[in-house]
């Protein structure tokens, strides 16, 4: 009878359980808000979890959700290709270049500061309705991650390394691609992780510019149907996904930092 193994056993499961806590915690609070609220105002019995799951079941069983996150990515996407395209060739600038990083360093932080979705009437009317304005929006909300951890990431390297690249006759191609690049990977994996979760922030706002789907279309089309089991659904839909984003670009740095 090995009673210590057993409540080892015994801790080892609540220890894997206990990321469970905070969602039931939540869920409770949830339930009671809404059944509290219910009887002075009638409109709070819509938001229950019990109408959120049954929306929640009814969407995912006719995939309705399905071909609205996959325009949302698909915006995603290529919002951060447009952010690391400008983003990576900047702070490599910024990084490298004394003269260059004391004459736009602060005219990048002013525009940093400048929230993205400031520029949704100037995109609209430079862009028109549709795809164009939201990548740019979310591009511009994901490039400053970007830029940042890249100029970080080169202005940490040693130098050592350089000059002997240099030493050996390594072209600028050669060492940029075989000591800064490997040597700031890291630093580029930060700022993606970073940026895809400002970008996954800015999106449903984005989505609300005259596109015809997306999650954020979906929102103010379940708001407009008052469907409101279909929008709390659909708001806890983005959280799980977006947080499954996460973990997955977290996991690619974990895996790049013990292989490299």
């Amino acid at each position: 009878m090995n009673l210590p193994g057993k409540r080892s056993g015994y801790r080892r499961i609540l220890y894997a359980l206990l990321p469970l806590a905070g969602p039931i915690c939540f869920v409770c609070i949830w339930w009671a808000v809404t059944h509290l609220l219910a009887g002075s105002t009638p409109m709070a019995a819509y938001f229950a979890p019990e109408k959120t799951w049954q929306a929640a079941l009814r969407l995912l069983g006719n995939g309705v959700l399905a071909g609205h996150t996959l325009d949302s990515l698909r915006r995603v996407f290529a919002g951060l290709g447009l952010a690391l395209l400008f983003g990576i060739p900047t702070g490599l600038l910024l990084g490298n270049s004394r003269l260059f990083e004391r004459s736009a360093n602060l005219f990048f932080q002013l525009l940093r500061m400048v929230s993205p979705l400031s520029w949704m009437p100037l995109a609209i009317i430079v862009l028109g309705i549709g795809d164009a304005p939201v990548y740019f929006l979310l591009g511009f909300a994901g490039v400053w991650p970007i830029i940042l951890n890249v100029a970080a990431g080169v202005a940490a390297l040693d130098l050592k390394w350089l000059k002997l690249a240099k030493s050996m006759a390594a072209t600028k191609a050669e060492i940029l691609f075989h000591i800064v690049f490997p040597g700031i990977m890291d630093h580029i994996l930060t700022g993606i992780r970073l940026s895809i979760g400002i970008i996954w922030i800015v999106l449903v706002p984005a989505e609300m510019l005259g596109v015809q789907a997306g999650l954020g279309y979906f929102i103010l089309d379940s708001r407009d149907r008052m469907e409101y089991g279909d929008l709390v659904a659909t708001i806890l839909y983005i959280g799980i996904l977006g947080a499954a984003i996460d973990y997955a670009a977290r996991r690619l740095r974990s895996k790049w930092l013990r292989y490299a």
